[in-house]
């Protein structure tokens, strides 16, 4: 028998976040096991709470999704809320033999996923079958930077060393980039780059809002090159970026940003902002004492979305002397973070045996 025919069949269950996807199939190939994607796209049955839905497939769009049919998978890798009912009902479907590996939150009772891999900012309660990691499951392909280091360092060469890469987010459920805050980040970086020296490799991202890069782009005095991005730009230079650039900016509303910052081994600092009231009144009110208990049963049904805390996500790195606040002189020595994939692949790999 082939290694292929002896390894276990593997789906993963792409979702709507690019993000969230990256992250999977960084996971899955990081196994080195085969696998499958099944692309979903949902109905408006995704609204009704997991708990309620339990383990079924009502809320996806058969009419666009992947089919989901047998052979059923050994091991199904799948991220987030909208997934969680269908990965659960394809293990009803092989009788209970699919083994299930949830990134982030499921907003399902939790004792149904045979491991579930966290971050800090999502605030999940410590159980056997969760694995809590300080950095999400990115991994650069080195190849790809240095193919486009070669691409873009002529562009880069005439601006003044040393080159500073602003890596710029925008807005998220928890955080808001107006123009107000995206113009005092255009002052601040330029303000970094002057009294170094230097120069800004400037790069916005799908997130960040027309009007708040347009603010941006107007506040920068420094000697910059400029990105405003574009879907599916084969020219985008952000992995050039990674590679050339010798200083990092990066905004507070981002995991994966400022972890693959953090890989090149050069200073980081984080622009921030207050971030806005993410949840809602009622789990502001359960999460005091002595309501706190309340809150995380109701948190471990998945009654409700775990608003995502970024300031422990971010403590994490500064505590490791990985990233430091704009403007401040940036902490040493350096701890660098454990690799996460590395400890995903060797708990799935016990899990599935």
């Amino acid at each position: 028998m082939s290694a292929n025919e002896s390894a276990p069949r593997v789906w993963v269950l792409l979702g709507k976040g690019k993000g969230g996807n990256v992250q999977m199939l960084n996971l899955a190939e990081a196994l080195g096991w085969p696998y499958e994607t099944r692309q979903l796209y949902h109905n408006v049955l995704n609204r009704v709470p997991n708990l309620l839905l339990g383990a079924s497939a009502l809320s996806v769009d058969r009419s666009r999704s992947d089919p989901l049919e047998p052979p059923w998978p050994d091991l199904v890798i799948a991220a987030s809320r909208r997934s969680a009912p269908v990965a659960r009902w394809i293990r009803k479907q092989s009788g209970g033999r699919s083994r299930l590996v949830h990134l982030f939150h499921t907003q399902a009772p939790l004792d149904d996923f045979n491991l579930v891999i966290t971050l800090p900012q999502y605030r999940l309660p410590k159980r056997a079958n969760i694995l809590h990691l300080h950095s999400a499951l990115n991994r650069i392909d080195p190849d790809r930077l240095v193919r486009d280091a070669a691409q873009w360092r002529a562009q880069f060469a005439s601006l003044p060393r040393p080159h500073i890469a602003l890596i710029v987010g925008g807005t998220s459920s928890s955080y808001v980039l107006d123009p107000a805050t995206a113009a005092r980040l255009g002052r601040e970086a330029s303000a970094e780059a002057r009294d170094a020296g230097g120069s800004l490799l400037i790069s916005t991202t799908p997130r960040t809002p027309a009007a708040a890069a347009d603010a941006l782009f107007a506040d920068i005095d420094a000697p910059a090159f400029r990105y405003r991005w574009q879907a599916e730009d084969p020219d985008n230079p952000y992995f050039a970026l990674l590679a050339l650039a010798d200083r990092f900016i990066v905004t507070v509303d981002s995991a994966s940003v400022p972890v693959e910052a953090c890989a090149s081994g050069k200073p980081v600092a984080l622009f921030e902002w207050p971030r806005r009231q993410a949840s809602g009144p009622w789990q502001r009110l359960l999460k005091r004492s002595p309501l706190r208990q309340l809150y995380q049963a109701l948190l471990y049904l998945g009654l409700f979305k775990p608003a995502r805390d970024f300031d422990a996500y971010h403590r994490i790195l500064r505590e490791r002397g990985l990233v430091s606040r704009l403007g401040e002189t940036a902490a040493t020595p350096r701890q660098p973070l454990e690799d996460g994939l590395a400890v995903a692949v060797e708990r799935i790999s016990e899990l599935v045996k």
